[in-house]
């Protein structure tokens, strides 16, 4: 990757995508800051100054995905790397959601990272080189009750990155997957969605609903550090596949893991006695 790199970052308006274009500002990159409503990376574009481009780009649209990938190469003359960072939270038990409520949120949350992903990678296998940055959660290896629907769009994003990862990595092309915990960004607010509730649903998923409505600005960890943590990551020789970013992320992916290793060994007899 050159010193100086080209990001195409999604969802630059407000939260992680926002640190990340301050960050690659920083540190003397250049940035395609995106976001649906362009007026609102005004404060990005009066601190970057030439170093910062903007695009209208809605994840869910693929004409506007290729037309922002068209204007970073016109702009800059390629792409080091992009960041899926675009999305919103949703809270609500399986059955009180809606199938368009889970359909709408896998569109944005998976299937826009997809679209964004496959106008970007032919453009990187080419060179040889570049990174895709993958903003998933800690929700991307555990889920919990009323969160579901956030977590299988989590999941599906790292299952399929998984597999590009190892797909690119002949090209030279790296895959970076972000795990966050609680980080204050707007994620129990305004970029909450909240089904319809179900009263039965109290006793599992009423201390889900009480967190998310309390969260907003109470979270313990710093944008402006995860996105100075990804910098550092996507710039090191051998990054690692999965990066968790908070201490509850580290803490809650440990004990799901060791609990999955604990149901395997437990149950590893019956398991392997299934061969002929």
């Amino acid at each position: 990757m050159t010193r100086e790199r080209v990001w195409l970052i999604t969802g630059c308006s407000a939260g992680f995508g926002r640190e990340l274009a301050l960050a690659a500002l920083a540190a003397g990159d250049r940035v395609m800051a995106t976001a649906r409503k362009t007026e609102r990376l005004a404060d990005l574009v009066a601190t970057g100054g030439d170093g910062v481009r903007t695009a209208t780009l809605d994840v869910t649209d693929p004409a506007s995905v290729e037309a922002a990938v068209a204007a970073t190469l016109a702009e800059f003359g390629r792409i080091d790397v992009v960041v899926n960072n675009a999305g919103h939270g949703s809270v609500g038990a399986v059955e009180e959601l809606t199938m368009a409520e889970l359909r709408a949120l896998m569109e944005v949350m998976f299937f826009g990272a997809v679209e964004v992903t496959k106008a970007v990678v032919p453009h990187l296998r080419a060179q040889g080189s570049g990174a895709i940055v993958q903003m998933s959660s800690m929700g991307g290896r555990l889920s919990m009750p009323g969160f579901g629907a956030y977590c299988a769009a989590k999941f599906a994003l790292e299952g399929l990155s998984e597999a590009l990862a190892a797909e690119l990595a002949p090209f030279g092309v790296r895959v970076l997957i972000v795990e966050p915990g609680a980080f204050r960004t707007e994620f129990g607010g305004q970029r909450m969605h909240r089904s319809r509730e179900i009263e039965a649903y109290h006793v599992s998923t009423g201390g889900t609903r009480a967190a998310v409505e309390a969260m907003d600005g109470t979270q313990p960890g710093d944008p402006a550090k995860a996105a100075a943590a990804i910098l550092r990551v996507v710039g090191e020789e051998n990054p690692p596949l999965r990066l968790a970013l908070g201490r509850d992320a580290v803490t809650n992916i440990r004990a799901h893991n060791e609990r999955l290793r604990s149901e395997l060994d437990e149950w590893e007899e019956l398991s392997t006695s299934t061969e002929l």
